[in-house]
């Protein structure tokens, strides 16, 4: 009996289905950066006076043979910090010895952070504490000996974070023996606070480190704020997002730096999803060390206190952009703005729906204008009453600055041009814009990304 002829169709289709199952990302065992995301990572900064960034080899991950996984970034005089964590109730050891240690202090007399990649220490039981307080004794032990700190008798000194799979002790004495290393490699150049950014990255493809220079009003003296996070699944916050180290030479109070640090997240990190899940590690710490002189920021209702929280919003919003920009397996950067709402609180929980559909960003990889799937998404969010139908519209907004296409006007479907729909959609960046109502006028902003194949590809095998 002779044999079938293969089925060509068949072919093409087993042929994608493999092609689709090798990695094309760049993760950081690799080291390469790809082309399309080189242009999200600087050549220079301006980075804060008295602060040092240093980074280390450990090879906490067995696979890892050659790049840096061990961070550390100091302040030359111990100095003012606030943190924000993750709401997920397995918090992740490090959170909980961090967040001990900055109630201790008070938020003062902080020096350093500590970060380990490849590994979570989450959900490590009463020896994963042990460890994430090690972690911050040994770095502790790096300034005590160099004679720039004596001990105060309030404890650890340092911020302790890490980041990895989940589940797994940590090889804390490989990472302790390598902490003097990461103090001895500390410096204030552009290519240190680079080379700390890349140590701290998981599956991210690229680095990703902002700085820039600020005035506040009551002062002649130029500052300085410089931030480095990491991040790129496992992204939807609740307090907090992912890992964030943020930096500033500028003299703020510990209160103050809490409370503009807390709102600053809520527009930033707290305005970002890649995929619905919030991290059992999430932590965003500022450190101030006042190094850049003036005087100190210390009342809420000042005019300096309103410029800073001003500037470190603008500036957490820019970091925590850069982390949808490099969504595991993500083609799209997308801006959701709700307006015309009741509450901020109203328009924050349609556009995050929005942004955590999968049905949504799947139609967005692929191109498909199907506004019904946001508008679905739009019409469950939970704990939002005053949406109204009949008063809804939905657009797309180019990012070439062409008019909007207008898919929904007032609850009314419009005919919408697929053609012109698909060239947008084609594009890198895309905002959809949904109206509530006529007779509202809170709104507000989530950045999101979209679903592809490699999204399932790096997540499948993230343990191997």
């Amino acid at each position: 009996m002779p044999l079938a002829r293969p089925n060509a169709r068949l072919l093409a289709r087993s042929h994608r289905f493999v092609a689709s199952q090798c990695r094309a990302y760049s993760a950081p065992g690799e080291g390469t950066i790809p082309a399309a995301k080189k242009k999200y990572v600087p050549t220079s900064g301006t980075y804060p006076l008295g602060f040092r960034a240093g980074s280390a080899h450990v090879g906490v991950k067995p696979s890892n043979t050659r790049f840096d996984d061990l961070t550390l970034i100091a302040s030359d005089e111990p100095c003012a910090a606030a943190a924000v964590f993750t709401t997920n109730k397995f918090q992740a050891a490090p959170v909980t010895v961090s967040r001990d240690m900055l109630k201790t202090r008070a938020g003062t007399g902080v020096q350093a952070v500590v970060v380990n990649s490849g590994c979570a220490n989450a959900v490590t039981g009463k020896g994963g504490i042990e460890d994430a307080i090690h972690m911050g004794k040994e770095t502790d032990k790096c300034f005590v000996q160099d004679g720039n700190v004596t001990d105060d008798g309030k404890g650890s000194r340092s911020i302790v974070m890490s980041t990895g799979v989940i589940g797994q002790r940590l090889p804390i004495q490989k990472i302790v023996s390598k902490i003097p290393t990461a103090y001895y490699n500390l410096g204030a150049t552009h290519d240190h606070w680079l080379s700390a950014a890349r140590a701290i990255c998981t599956t991210d493809t690229f680095p990703k480190l902002l700085s820039k220079t600020f005035t506040l009003p009551s002062s002649s003296e130029e500052y300085h704020i410089a931030g480095m996070t990491k991040g790129a699944g496992m992204i939807h916050p609740n307090m907090a997002t992912l890992l964030g180290i943020i930096c500033t030479d500028a003299p703020v109070a510990p209160e103050q730096l809490r409370v503009a640090l807390t709102s600053a997240i809520t527009k930033s990190f707290n305005s970002i999803s890649i995929d619905g899940d919030t991290s059992t590690n999430d932590t965003v710490a500022i450190l101030a060390n006042g190094a850049a002189g003036g005087k100190t920021v210390s009342t809420s209702n000042s005019d300096d206190f309103k410029a800073f929280q001003k500037t470190l919003t603008e500036f957490a919003i820019d970091l925590a952009k850069l982390v949808v920009r490099d969504g595991e397996g993500a083609t799209k950067f997308v801006t959701i703005r709700v307006t015309n709402a009741k509450s901020y609180e109203d328009a924050k929980r349609v556009a995050s729906t929005i942004a955590r559909s999968p049905l949504v960003k799947t139609a967005l990889y692929g191109k498909d204008a199907n506004w019904g799937r946001i508008l679905c998404a739009t019409g469950y969010a939970e704990g939002v009453e005053a949406v109204i139908p009949e008063e809804t519209s939905v657009s797309f907004v180019p990012a070439n600055g062409s008019e909007e296409l207008k898919l929904l006007v007032k609850g009314e479907p419009e005919q919408v041009d697929e053609v012109r729909a698909a060239k947008i959609l084609e594009s890198e960046d895309l905002e959809i814009v949904v109206k509530l109502s006529e007779r509202y006028h809170e709104e507000a902003t989530v950045w999101t990304c979209d679903f592809s194949h490699e999204y399932v590809t790096i997540n499948g095998d993230y343990r191997t």
